[in-house]
């Protein structure tokens, strides 16, 4: 088995594999927590190809997607934007947001391929967060890689579940 994980940048082929990795993701991951319609109108907003371009396109973020023998089956994104907790105000701080592997892949070193990739890429920052609803399944990769919660919660940003903030 071939793994690898690549940048992405705004191209007809990229926004394809995104569009198709952002939506199959989101079901998987909200499907059994979501009202439906809660969960349609989150997809169509965030991950449509126009949304998408524009993401792709904005220098606060990097997208990276993981590949199991040249098939798609993960992505993450790395990005200065978000809501921070008031301990990041003054801090170097970069986010992994997004992180997922669709589950028929998810597979100890797919995940690692992704998580590591992601590491190196942040390594430069003061703080690496995670903001995380807490019933994610990745929440004990990350505490495996020294990420720590902190005790607050909160709503995720853009859908009605609790979450968390994981920090390095």
């Amino acid at each position: 088995m071939n793994i690898i994980a690549k940048f992405t940048v705004a191209t007809e082929q990229s926004l394809d594999i995104l569009v198709k990795l952002t939506r199959q993701l989101a079901i998987e991951k909200f499907s059994m927590l979501l009202d439906p319609q809660v969960m349609e109108n989150y997809i169509t907003q965030y991950f449509n190809s126009k949304t998408l371009v524009v993401e792709l396109n904005s220098m606060s973020n990097q997208w990276l997607v993981v590949y199991v023998d040249d098939q798609p089956v993960g992505y993450a994104q790395i990005t200065s934007k978000g809501k921070r907790t008031s301990y990041l105000e003054e801090k170097r701080a970069i986010r992994i947001a997004n992180f997922g592997i669709l589950k028929q892949y998810n597979l100890p070193e797919v995940c690692d391929v992704l998580f590591q990739k992601c590491l190196s890429v942040c390594r430069s920052y003061e703080v690496i967060w995670i903001h995380e609803y807490i019933q994610s399944p990745w929440i004990e990769l990350f505490e495996n890689n020294g990420f720590s919660r902190k005790k607050e919660t909160y709503q995720l940003d853009e859908l009605p579940l609790t979450s968390l903030y994981l920090m390095t």
